[in-house]
């Protein structure tokens, strides 16, 4: 295989895919990337046994078609340090030369017939589309919500639950204290699987996903099978394994808040957010956490440490005129959620007590709750 590239192009590409090089692996050929080249483009490949990605760099001189395996690591190394516009790429049975203007280098390669293939997306079976920019916003507004690591036997929290229907497709995270439902809209073709499958896609793929949505208008097609799901972009094609395990009925528990809820508050989004983050100033380790009163036309909200101080900060609500209720929540939670939402202008807040969930939403498509603190 010899190649010559655009410097930034081959750089890009190769950030975007070393999300799915194993870190640690027993089988070394997973430490690199393979690289196909064919025509004018340049495939790579990385896998890690669970998440895979397979991405197309395009526009590039192809003088001799072939594949091989790239040492990642030395490979990005030598693209952030040269300033070339592009770097030619020789590949022969044991090393690779890598060419710039000024520099060559010689990397050790491994047998390309050691690389695991992965999957291509099958149009032939269930899948749906859906156009990338919804797909990013729908990504950003529940993936923050998953749990980052196992914390219950009950469910499997460290994914994203992946639905897709006539209606739409729902993505939803939770890890017990918090849980995000977005919806979007989605074209789905295909016959439906009789049987029913939980589909929670694991956060390393979704990232993945998020990073390869760089035009809001491209489809993007999302294909969801038993045991592993792939999603194929202009130029790329992922493909992940499932998390295996079940997943709280999220659709009961967003109705049973909504039902108990004896007040709603509307809430503009940026002054919501910045007076969150100065009451939390003054919040430590050992007490994560802000008060907050609403009575009519306003909500007082205070934090205090033990080794910080105390904070009080005041936020003007003139369509609110309820009863006063007390309610205190982990600031970071709500940091989180409201940067998810900065471009929308207001959301609304439905809560009954401070010892019950709180709902918030933004119209029909959105909706987050999470869990007070008590005591």
């Amino acid at each position: 295989m010899k190649v010559t590239c655009p410097r930034d192009s081959l750089l890009t590409a190769c950030q975007l895919v070393s999300a799915a090089v194993a870190a640690r692996t027993t089988k070394p050929v997973l430490s690199n990337i393979k690289a196909v080249a064919q025509d004018d483009a340049l495939t790579l490949v990385a896998y890690d046994m669970e998440v895979g990605i397979r991405y197309e760099l395009r526009g590039i001189t192809v003088a001799r078609a072939g594949s091989c395996i790239l040492p990642i690591t030395e490979l990005v190394k030598i693209l952030r340090e040269s300033n070339d516009p592009d770097i030619s790429l020789d590949a022969g049975n044991e090393a690779i030369v890598a060419k710039t203007s000024g520099g060559r280098f010689e990397m050790l390669s491994l047998d390309v017939n050691e690389f695991p293939d992965i999957p291509s997306f099958d149009d032939g079976g269930r899948y749906h589309e859906i156009t990338a920019g919804t797909l990013r916003t729908m990504i950003r507004r529940t993936s923050f919500s998953a749990d980052k690591k196992d914390t219950t036997a009950k469910f499997s929290l460290t994914g994203v639950l992946w639905e897709a229907d006539a209606n739409g497709a729902h993505l939803v995270a939770t890890d017990t204290k918090r849980l995000a439902v977005c919806k979007g809209p989605a074209s789905v073709y295909g016959v439906a699987d009789n049987v029913k499958a939980i589909h929670l896609v694991p956060l390393k793929a979704v990232s993945l996903l998020e990073r390869n949505l760089t035009d809001d208008q491209e489809l993007v097609r999302v294909g969801l099978r038993a045991n592993d799901a792939l999603f194929q972009t202009e130029r790329a094609m992922i493909y992940t394994s499932l998390v295996q395990g079940k997943f709280p009925p999220y659709r009961e528990i967003i109705a049973k808040t909504r039902k108990e809820a004896t007040q709603k508050v509307p809430l503009p989004v940026a002054g919501f957010l910045s007076r969150v983050r100065q009451a939390a100033i003054m919040t430590d380790d050992e007490s994560m956490r802000v008060d907050m009163t609403f009575s009519a036309g306003r909500v007082m909200m205070k934090a205090r440490g033990a080794k910080t101080g105390a904070s009080e900060v005041t936020l003007e609500l003139p369509e609110y005129n309820g009863p006063k209720t007390e309610i205190a929540f982990d600031p970071s939670y709500l940091v989180e959620f409201l940067r998810a939402i900065e471009n929308e202008p207001t959301v609304t807040l439905e809560m009954s007590t401070g010892l019950r969930a709180a709902l918030f939403h933004c119209g029909d498509n959105y909706s987050y709750l999470v869990m007070p603190l008590t005591g």
